[in-house]
């Protein structure tokens, strides 16, 4: 098996914005592009309440989560104080405008993390 996964081309993902990336289990990765095209990759989970960064707005090496306006910094996963938390990242690598992620880690990173479920609790039986 290769060490890297060919995931998409710079160009598939929108500048200042992002793509997911689905995987066999676990949650979605979050590919994002700034406006310089550099690119970063995180779970697409935000730290506070669970919300999907890959739908949230990106700003220099940011993005502000679309549920409650939380800034999560993309180089590190981590959110802007006050607020705390951390998001994991994956390793990216960008050859001849080809994004690849570390094959290992999509297999196994953070796969135990789910989104929490919106609505109302479910009854017991």
């Amino acid at each position: 098996m290769s060490e890297w996964t060919k995931v998409c081309r710079v160009e598939d993902i929108p500048v200042a914005g992002a793509r997911r990336v689905k995987r066999p289990s676990g949650m979605d990765v979050a590919v994002f592009r700034t406006a310089d095209d550099h690119v970063f990759a995180l779970l697409d989970r935000c730290p506070h309440k669970g919300g999907p960064l890959s739908q949230g707005i990106v700003f220099g090496s940011s993005v502000a989560c679309p549920l409650h306006n939380w800034t999560i910094g993309l180089d590190t996963g981590e959110a802007a104080a006050p607020d705390s938390g951390c998001t994991p990242r994956f390793a990216v690598k960008v050859e001849a405008g080809l994004v690849y992620l570390h094959a290992a880690e999509l297999a196994s990173y953070a796969t135990d993390l789910t989104r929490p479920i919106a609505g109302p609790k479910a009854a017991c039986a």
